[in-house]
């Protein structure tokens, strides 16, 4: 038995102008829709605010010690909270160590020499100034009974005027002598010893003046947080030897600030003492007020290049700072910051 081959009716010219336009309103149909999904997303999509890409940074302050020696003792640890006034750590330096005893030493040396000036010197001039006045108070004695003498004989007619005045010079004189001498012995009672006291307390001043120096220097082994902030780094450890100026370690402080590089056109819109919102993306998008202390007057070398093509310039970026009006918990040095238009 063979096989038939099936036979299609073939469609008439008509059906086939209706199939054909049932197909192109189809077609245009979906362009429509298309084109409408298009426009209605377009119109309804908002446009994305122009964004600045910025970062948190923080100040760091370096304690260094002022003393060469040794690292003897670290009190804190990195990541700790400190406040000013804080002791860090201590350096031992032997050598500033000996500076105090060699000037304790001078100091005991000098306070020796003024008790020994207090107690009264110079024994052999005073006792040559009284040995001094103890022989011009004999002359004087002698020429006084001399001139006494003179003058009874005088009275008498014994001997002349002439004689009388020579006898009353001479004991004239040997008053004088004794004065003189009473001078010499006085100056050294009180006048030598006062000078020598002068210079004992002199040397006493200068010895003190040395161990006061030497140990405000030995203070300056503790080192001291001039800030509040947080221990960054260590760099030493224990028992290492370290030199004057040294860098011991590294203090974050507290206070943050957002820096940005902006267009040069935002300028217009960014002014000193202004508020911005700043948003930090590591802490869940968190938004908060900044308030702009910092724009840099000189445009740095980083250029946004524009395409000349379509009429646009080149333009530059010029640094901008802010503070956070308020703490901001969580925020970190080297976070980044988002500035919006």
């Amino acid at each position: 038995m063979s096989e038939q081959t099936p036979i299609y009716p073939v469609p008439s010219p008509e059906e086939q102008r209706r199939a054909n336009r049932s197909l192109m309103i189809t077609v245009v149909a979906l362009t429509a829709a298309v084109v409408a999904i298009v426009i209605i997303g377009f119109l309804c999509l908002n446009h994305p605010d122009n964004i600045t890409e910025g970062q948190v940074d923080g100040t760091t302050v370096r304690i260094s010690g002022k003393l060469p020696g040794r690292l003897a003792e670290v009190y804190v640890h990195e990541g700790d909270t400190i406040a000013a006034g804080d002791t860090l750590a201590r350096i031992h330096s032997s050598v500033v160590e000996a500076q105090l005893a060699q000037a304790e030493a001078m100091r005991n040396v000098a306070r020796a020499q003024n008790r020994k000036a207090e107690a009264g010197t110079r024994s052999q001039i005073i006792e040559a100034a009284r040995d001094m006045l103890a022989q011009a108070e004999a002359a004087q004695t002698i020429a006084k009974k001399t001139y006494e003498r003179m003058q009874n004989l005088y009275n008498d007619g014994v001997v002349t005027a002439q004689k009388r005045d020579e006898a009353k010079a001479a004991y004239d004189a040997s008053t004088a002598q004794v004065g003189a001498a009473r001078s010499q012995l006085n100056l050294a009672l009180e006048g030598a010893q006062n000078e020598d006291k002068r210079s004992a307390a002199a040397m006493v001043s200068a010895a003190e003046g040395s161990v006061e120096q030497v140990q405000a220097v030995l203070e300056d082994s503790y080192l001291i947080a001039p800030c509040d902030g947080t221990i960054d780094q260590i760099y030493p450890e224990t028992g290492e030897l370290v030199a004057t100026g040294t860098p011991i370690m590294s203090v974050l402080k507290h206070e943050r600030q957002i820096i940005f590089n902006v267009r040069e056109e935002m300028l217009n819109t960014l002014k000193m003492g202004q508020e911005i919102t700043v948003m930090i993306p590591a802490l869940g998008q968190k938004e908060f007020k900044a308030r702009i202390f910092y724009i840099r007057d000189m445009g740095s070398y980083a250029v946004w290049r524009a395409t000349k093509a379509t009429g646009q310039w080149d333009s530059r970026t010029f640094e901008i700072k802010a503070r956070p009006v308020n703490a901001i918990e969580g925020l970190r040095p080297g976070m980044t910051a988002i500035l919006r238009d």
